[in-house]
């Protein structure tokens, strides 16, 4: 079965904030929409950390959603002066940054009156047009326009937001994988990697090196949609490794 471009669906995700890039946090995110977008067989193909900078969050929008059929956004929705995320979304797609009716009444509805302030009411702006992505977890949602979703940073809040969006989402072909694992340094293996990707120009093959026990070895990942491409340059690979005097041993610890 031959792959098209039209069976390939692409993503990137925009990691936002400054205390990402100072590493005072650790984005915990990226792994989470990574794996989820492959099960979608939406196939993550950037992802970028960004500072909260209204021009740099605009350009980064406008450039990917114009590359890729989704864009994933991550923090800076939240009540703070430095969260201006949704200002720099707005800006992108050049509509006006509105106050959401249906978000101010969920934000009366969760708060305490008396304390729905104008700083919690900064989290109902939203580019004009929005469609709302609901938030399970502390009821503020984030929301989508056109291609690009914008969510929490809040790992929590995202994850909920993401899992809810899910039917939204158009997948192409699921990308499958199998990893042969042989105990070979990757300079000794890979002048004939390179040989069997150029023979396999239809699949991913990447290269991992580990070294465990004392010894060096790589684990060999082969990617496509299509298990034939796949098991074909499996057998090349393991045919490479065996010529090499190693084993090919699978993942399931299989020669």
């Amino acid at each position: 079965m031959a792959t098209h471009a039209a069976d390939i669906v692409t993503a990137a995700v925009l990691v936002i904030g400054n205390e990402v890039l100072s590493g005072r946090t650790q984005d915990a995110n990226l792994q989470y929409l990574a794996a989820g977008l492959g099960e979608l067989g939406i196939r993550l193909l950037e992802a970028r950390v960004i500072a909260d900078d209204e021009d740099v969050i605009a350009r980064a929008v406008n450039e990917c959603r114009a590359r890729y059929d989704y864009v994933f956004t991550t923090g800076g929705i939240g009540p703070t002066h430095d969260d201006i995320t949704s200002a720099a979304v707005a800006r992108a797609f050049g509509v006006a940054l509105v106050r959401n009716p249906q978000v101010v009444a969920l934000l009366n509805d969760h708060y305490a009156p008396d304390t729905v302030n104008e700083a919690r009411l900064k989290m109902a702006e939203m580019p004009e047009g929005a469609r709302l992505v609901e938030n399970s977890v502390s009821r503020v949602p984030g929301f989508q326009i056109e291609n690009v979703f914008v969510l929490a940073g809040v790992p929590s809040i995202m994850r909920a937001m993401f899992d809810g969006l899910k039917h939204r989402l158009e997948g192409g072909l699921p990308m499958l994988s199998e990893t042969l694992v042989a105990r070979l340094p990757e300079g000794v293996i890979a002048e004939g990697l390179a040989a069997a990707q150029a023979r396999h120009p239809d699949v991913e093959i990447g290269s991992y090196p580990f070294y465990r026990e004392g010894r060096s070895g790589v684990s060999l990942v082969v990617r496509s949609p299509d298990a034939a491409s796949i098991s074909a340059a499996i057998a090349d690979v393991g045919a490479e490794i065996r010529r090499l005097g190693a084993e090919a041993i699978d993942e399931e610890g299989d020669s």
